[in-house]
């Protein structure tokens, strides 16, 4: 049987099962506890969607201008010439006796 993800298995169908069932029980038997997480998550996702206008162009792509410096002609030939002369490897047979080692450690 071969096993493709992305498909619902018995396991993880059992243990979304028992997560909402502790959820749903944890909720209604102290729903205060669910309260404050929720608060403050949607407090920061609030102030993370809407910033205060203190904020505002602190981390905003309108804050920021995309203008690229104009490079001369002579910067522009200098980066297309080659940088390195290819340079072929050799290979340097080693002197090292490898009879009284095995071939896989």
């Amino acid at each position: 049987m071969s096993r493709i993800p992305g498909k619902w298995n018995v396991w993880s169908i059992t243990f979304l099962a028992l997560l909402v069932i502790g959820l749903v029980y944890s909720v209604i038997n102290s729903p205060g506890t669910f309260i404050i997480p929720i608060v403050v998550l949607g407090g920061i996702f609030l102030l993370y969607k809407y910033p205060p206008s203190f904020l505002r162009g602190y981390g905003s792509q309108q804050s920021r201008t995309s203008v690229k410096p104009s490079r001369s002609a002579s910067a522009r030939s200098k980066t297309n010439k080659t940088r390195s002369k290819t340079v072929p490897f050799r290979v340097i047979e080693g002197g090292k006796d490898d009879d009284d080692l095995p071939k896989y450690h």
